[in-house]
């Protein structure tokens, strides 16, 4: 903290050398280290999994739960809701019970869009203006 205040109120080029240096190292994995976080998508799954799940459920604490289930079951996010929760369900039993590292990934990557797709329901038209962005890049609708 000390060399921070130094650093704003103009101490010296070699303290302002030091404390910049240091953070070059922060950011870098080697290659070594880039496969071993990529190796455990399993404990990822996990995480990530139990945090879409708390995330969703927290609002409940905001709008209550009853509230919350109306808000999901309503017919415009029926469907939006259904394929998150079967994704959640389907990263889970990749993750835990079959144990397959890229069946996982895979889950994973259909929960990030379940998820995105879901979020996308709340928000007035949101859904349409991707679905018409799509349209126009790639030739193909959501």
């Amino acid at each position: 903290m000390w060399n921070l205040n130094q650093l704003i109120s103009g101490g010296d080029e070699e303290q302002q050398d030091n404390l910049l240096g240091d953070t070059e190292g922060l950011c870098s994995l080697s290659p070594l280290q880039s496969l071993i976080v990529f190796a455990k998508p399993i404990k990822f799954a996990l995480l990530f999994t139990f945090g879409n799940m708390l995330a969703v459920g927290s609002t409940a604490f905001l709008i209550g739960p009853e509230q919350q289930m109306r808000m999901m079951l309503d017919p415009v996010r029926i469907f939006a809701t259904a394929i998150y929760i079967g994704c959640v369900v389907l990263a889970l039993i990749c993750a835990l019970w079959i144990h397959s590292k890229i069946l996982t990934l895979i889950a994973i990557i259909c929960e990030i869009c379940a998820l995105v797709w879901y979020s996308l329901s709340y928000i007035p038209f949101a859904r349409r203006v991707v679905s018409d962005m799509t349209i126009r890049l790639f030739d193909t609708e959501i």
